[in-house]
């Protein structure tokens, strides 16, 4: 006696199951799915050419290389979804690295004092950018785009052109540059805290809510009642930080305050990579 076996397709099931799997696709978007299949692909491509390639050590050489870029990814795109645009924010992180080498050197090598001064930098930055943008009514394109040139300007000033100071003697900024969590670099976990605290902000919370409803119609936004200007100011408040934090790992990961960074021209590339999309 023979039997038929039905293929596996999502009628066959359980409703549950259907449910989880159309919300993962729908969560995911049709557009993402194919830029995670090209990435495989890539992936799998870069594997078969070098046995080394997708080694751990290799993976975590790769995560600690980008985690600079993915933190202003991450904060370019809340500020994308809020209708808004930030150019400068490879600059401000430029601006960071310096502020939080020259504290820490003349502060008596005290970490903590010159990372304060570095996340104090960056939500002034962060702040003058907003308020050009919603009470200057400036352009944030032209707003942020002054915003970059102005801080790595003002980091260039600073600094002398040079890098500054010198941290690797400091147990802190070794760890946070060069220290490993459960054998992962402690700059990957910096950026997967963030990126986790910027989802569950923007998914489960009502600022996410609102940040979703003022870049979708802003005008709608204000008359539910959102104060849409103090939203505005706080998201560019909020990539100062984030801005500054990823200068912070710049200098733990460099050993110094570096005014020109290799990421000043990320928020621009950044931006027109959102964008495009």
């Amino acid at each position: 006696m023979t039997t038929t076996q039905t293929p596996a397709t999502t009628e066959n099931l359980p409703a549950p199951a259907r449910k989880t799997g159309g919300a993962l696709l729908t969560s995911l978007g049709g557009q993402n799915l194919s830029l995670i299949g090209a990435l495989v692909l890539v992936l799998a491509l870069f594997g078969f050419l070098n046995d080394n390639y997708l080694s751990l050590a290799n993976i975590q050489v790769i995560g600690e290389a980008v985690t600079i870029t993915g933190l202003l990814a991450i904060v370019q795109t809340v500020v994308i979804i809020c209708g808004g645009l930030d150019i400068s924010v490879g600059s401000q992180a430029g601006l960071a690295s310096v502020v939080s080498a020259m504290v820490f050197t003349s502060g008596g090598s005290n970490p903590y004092l010159g990372m304060a001064a570095a996340i104090g930098i960056g939500i002034l930055v962060g702040v003058v950018n907003g308020v050009a943008i919603v009470y200057g009514r400036v352009n944030p394109t032209i707003a942020t785009l002054a915003g970059l040139a102005a801080y790595k300007g003002v980091a260039q000033l600073v600094s002398d052109g040079r890098a500054q100071g010198y941290v690797l003697n400091d147990p802190l900024f070794v760890f946070l540059g060069r220290g490993k969590i459960a054998g992962v670099p402690v700059m990957i976990w910096i950026l997967v805290i963030v990126a986790l605290a910027v989802h569950v902000m923007l998914k489960y919370t009502d600022i996410g809510r609102n940040i979703y409803a003022i870049g979708g119609n802003d005008t709608a936004a204000r008359l539910a009642g959102i104060n849409i200007n103090k939203y505005l100011v706080a998201v560019y408040a909020l990539i100062g930080v984030v801005a500054a934090i990823a200068g912070i790992l710049l200098t733990a990961r460099t050993g110094s305050g570096q005014p020109v960074s290799g990421s000043e021209g990320l928020g621009s590339v950044l931006s027109i990579m959102c964008r495009a999309r």
